[in-house]
């Protein structure tokens, strides 16, 4: 009986550190709660990576996407943007405070380092720290290097490229990579060729991928695979993408 008792509690405790932990924090008053895993694989630099999520606020996907960096090897961290009592419900709710904090992209950068400085609390090491992001999340990994948090890298994953063009482009230190669906109608060639000149302009080391076929968050494996709707999922952009974040990061913590 002892033997099974023991079998079982080794079990469980696997089984927990697997599971995400949740974090309370705040900004000022607002109170905030994200998800950490534990790197569950080899970390000897103690690296972490914080993930943005999409206009929805914190979901499934970015959950786990979480656990799937832990089984890595790596610290992370779900950042929520929006804080508690905000969640949208709807998408012209997450269009609205998706373009509250894109505009104040000073808040949204705050954000966030407050999430940054979460992931480090946990055990991360503050010089071993990446960003990634969806959607939105992915708008909030590229603010993150213009603002020159104190990232090694950031990864933006189908995620708007656009800033204010009176804002002025700052050196970038933070290595960049994109990863972009080749039709994605949300995204006009406009866009993406002013964030290239910003990129050049800031003397940042950036890479940017296209993925044929794919359109707005092909990631989300919830949506259909319609490419119509100009938001689809699309596996093997999916998981091409994430095998390039994956190469990204080898080079990026060696």
């Amino acid at each position: 009986m002892k033997k099974y008792i023991s079998l079982f509690l080794l079990s469980l405790s696997v089984t927990m550190m697997g599971q995400l932990q949740t974090i309370n924090y705040t900004d000022g008053t607002q109170k905030l709660e994200g998800f950490f895993a534990k790197a569950t694989a080899a970390n000897s630099k103690n690296a972490g990576v914080i993930i943005l999520p999409a206009w929805m606020g914190i979901d499934a996907h970015a959950k786990e996407s979480a656990e799937a960096l832990a089984d890595l090897g790596y610290h992370a961290f779900v950042a929520d943007i929006y804080g508690m009592g905000n969640n949208p419900t709807n998408t012209t709710e997450a269009g609205k405070l998706a373009g509250y904090f894109k505009s104040s992209y000073k808040d949204y950068q705050k954000r966030i380092q407050l999430a940054i400085d979460q992931l480090v609390k946990q055990g991360a090491n503050a010089d071993e720290i990446a960003v990634i992001g969806y959607c939105f999340g992915g708008t909030g990994a590229i603010e993150a290097a213009r603002d020159g948090l104190k990232v090694k890298g950031v990864v933006s994953f189908h995620g708007g490229l656009g800033k204010d063009p009176m804002r002025i482009s700052q050196p970038i230190t933070a290595k960049v990579l994109v990863l972009h669906g080749a039709d994605d109608p949300y995204v006009p060639q406009k866009e993406i060729q002013a964030f290239q000149d910003e990129m050049r302009i800031s003397k940042a080391d950036w890479q940017m991928n296209y993925y044929a076929n794919a359109v707005h968050a092909f990631t989300h494996k919830d949506l259909d695979t319609d490419n119509s709707k100009g938001a689809a999922y699309n596996e093997k952009a999916d998981k091409r993408s994430w095998e390039a974040m994956k190469a990204f990061f080898i080079e990026l913590f060696k």
